[in-house]
């Protein structure tokens, strides 16, 4: 699957009520990198009830600046939220599906780009 056509898909929750769209994917590395690049895996997709758009990193809690853009980002995205990988049931033709009892968690990031 190509993450590009995963984004805009919609989310559904296990009862089939819908949660927005995939605005995002959340990749984290883990531990040191032995050369250049290390080995990204998959941490959860970001979901949000009103746009699919990217958040264009504005979901680190520090950006402020240009003053208008992280704004109306913050207020187009307000809702949204991450969704583990371990929570997601299905990805399916046009839709993906959350696993009952998933647990949603603030997409903002701190400064650093750290959860």
């Amino acid at each position: 699957m190509i993450l590009g056509d995963l984004l805009g898909t919609p989310v559904f929750d296990d009862d089939g009520v819908r949660l927005g769209r995939v605005a995002d994917a959340r990749f984290v590395v883990d531990g040191v990198p032995p050369q250049l690049m290390a080995d990204a895996r998959l941490l959860g997709l970001v979901v949000s009830p009103h746009s699919w758009s990217s958040f264009l990193g504005y979901e680190r809690n520090s950006l402020t600046q240009p003053w208008p853009l992280p704004a109306l980002l913050r207020w187009r995205h307000s809702g949204s939220f991450l969704v583990m990988w371990a929570d997601i049931a299905m990805i399916g033709d046009g839709s993906v599906r959350l696993r009952r009892g998933y647990t949603a968690y603030s997409p903002a990031l701190d400064g650093d780009g750290q959860e």
